[in-house]
């Protein structure tokens, strides 16, 4: 059976790919070399930093930042930024629908800064969009290993 911290990053990367039916979602993976026509998302497991700790019962309470690398390819620079924006409020509708992730997490959001974004050229000069964004899933565990 999988870890919370587990369960929750493999949540955010099935919420998002439900949330971008077109795009191919993955983990930790290499960054593109060719972004698919629909677009591309990467999770990476990204940081639960120190836990806040209560005692009896022993709990730890985390607020994980899960990354979220989003890639769109098209066109013009203004068609790039619209499908960049389209998916990141796709994202957005959809952590506000589940703050709790199917019972993951007790609050899950969007990081408090409006994502990263940036121009990046793939393989045959293609130029694409990327933002870079985490979204926070609050949750508690009696052990970090569990």
């Amino acid at each position: 059976m999988p870890s919370t911290s587990e369960k929750v990053i493999e949540g955010v990367r099935a919420m998002v790919a439900a949330a971008l039916p077109g795009f191919e979602v993955g983990r930790n993976t290499e960054g593109p070399e060719a972004v698919p026509p629909g677009g591309m998302v990467v999770i990476r497991d990204g940081d639960a930093g120190e836990p806040d700790v209560t005692l009896s019962p022993l709990t730890y309470h985390y607020a994980h930042a899960v990354r979220v690398e989003v890639v769109v390819m098209g066109a013009t620079p203004e068609e790039r930024s619209a499908r960049l924006d389209s998916a990141l409020m796709q994202i957005g509708a959809a952590v506000e629908a589940d703050r709790s992730l199917n019972g993951l997490c007790e609050w899950l959001a969007p990081a408090d800064e409006q994502p990263a974004r940036d121009d990046f050229h793939a393989e045959g000069g293609e130029t694409g969009r990327v933002a870079d964004l985490d979204i926070i899933a609050s949750y508690s565990t009696s052990n970090p290993l569990i």
